[in-house]
């Protein structure tokens, strides 16, 4: 079978690369192993969906750490104000949040992921669901499919499947056995296990709420939750990287007070009241954070100060890949030119959260997935039409 232009893998970078391919007048056929698309996504905006940030340009790009350089042109191409534009044309309004963060007016991701299939099969895109890559026989592209084994010979292809984790929903990484120059998969955006003591059962499910995380020399002020595994929540995630090398967890439980000023309320009367009573009445410590210092600071020393500043805690590292927000790893950058093209392979090209780079979230994660699909589609349509525009 022969077909103008793949895309494999109907996420967002794969939706992108689809719409960048069609608007510029390519027949595209969109094939998805899952029998629905962009599942993870929809999974993503069950609470809300983060399309992007709304805060300056290098602030943003900072937060892609040492994938900036290459991420750089991309996300000037589409970044945070072209996402928002970008969903207001699809009958999406958007909002920008107190933190800055950006979320379309009806909150879930389903509208707006109608309206994008909408928009993509109004351009003439095929899209065919439970269609498995299973790699190459030469040049062809092998699929598993409900009718049986198929096999393609596309103009161009753009990969986009997606990163290793969250495998129910299709991103299982299974991709990287048919590719060369692939780093090993690694959890980001995760959660760390911590073997707690019995009486901390009562607070599993609390947040921790006004407190600062220190890891490798970050720091994260978001909030996380004690849980029976261990801590969760998007305080850590900003923190991924130096906790997955080993850095140790400092949690720092009254960040407006330098020690100094901790030290003089612990200081006051306290009469007869316990130090759990004392601790909620002079630092206004809820019963979570007084259980952390019970775990983690025991026994407990005459000067809580330092303890109540940086606290260590005991993990065990992060939890296992498939529960990550996102992963780490996957195709690296070097193998791949400028259009995002792999040099060994001309004519395909990849996308998304299958090379490697990693982004906090909160926005970031999904702008990025989006610009590097918009950019592999693009140079897909110039590779096909050189002389043409795209």
């Amino acid at each position: 079978m022969t077909t103008q232009a793949l895309v494999i893998g109907a996420g967002p970078a794969g939706l992108m690369a689809a719409d960048a391919l069609s608007a510029a007048g390519h027949s595209v056929l969109l094939a998805e192993a899952m029998p629905s698309p962009a599942r993870k996504l929809l999974m993503a905006g069950k609470s809300g969906l983060n399309l992007t940030r709304n805060e300056p340009f290098e602030r943003f790009l900072d937060a892609f750490g040492e994938a900036a350089p290459r991420l750089s042109p991309m996300l000037r191409a589409f970044g945070p104000g072209e996402v928002m534009r970008w969903a207001e044309g699809l009958g999406q309004p958007v909002f920008t949040g107190s933190t800055g963060r950006v979320f379309p007016k009806a909150m879930k991701a389903s509208p707006l992921l109608r309206a994008w299939l909408g928009r993509l099969a109004g351009q003439g895109v095929e899209l065919r669901t439970r269609w498995r890559w299973t790699g190459w026989a030469g040049d062809a592209v092998r699929f598993d499919t409900p009718e049986g084994q198929t096999v393609l010979r596309p103009g161009v292809t753009v990969l986009a499947c997606g990163g290793a984790s969250w495998s129910r929903l299709g991103s299982d990484g299974t991709w990287a056995a048919h590719l060369q120059d692939v780093t090993p998969f690694q959890p980001a955006n995760m959660g760390l296990n911590v073997g707690w003591s019995s009486h901390m059962r009562r607070h599993f499910g609390a947040p921790l709420k006004g407190v600062a995380l220190h890891a490798g020399g970050k720091v994260s002020r978001g909030e996380c939750v004690i849980s029976a595994r261990g801590l969760e929540g998007g305080g850590l995630y900003a923190l991924s990287r130096p906790l997955r090398e080993g850095a140790p967890l400092r949690l720092d439980l009254a960040p407006a007070l330098t020690e100094e000023a901790l030290r003089a309320r612990l200081a006051r009367p306290r009469g007869k009241a316990s130090l759990s009573n004392h601790l909620r009445k002079v630092l206004g410590f809820d019963p979570a954070r007084i259980a952390l210092l019970n775990e983690f600071a025991r026994p407990l020393p005459q000067n809580l100060a330092p303890a109540i500043k940086a606290l260590p805690i005991a993990h065990a590292g992060p939890r296992p890949l498939d529960e990550a927000i996102s992963t780490a790893g996957g195709l690296r950058f070097d193998a791949l030119d400028e259009g995002l093209m792999l040099r060994a392979r001309p004519g395909v090209f990849a996308a998304g959260e299958m090379l490697d780079w990693e982004a906090p979230t909160g926005g970031y994660l999904l702008t990025a997935c989006m610009a590097t699909g918009q950019c592999a589609g693009r140079a897909a349509s110039r590779y096909l039409a050189p002389s043409g525009k795209a």
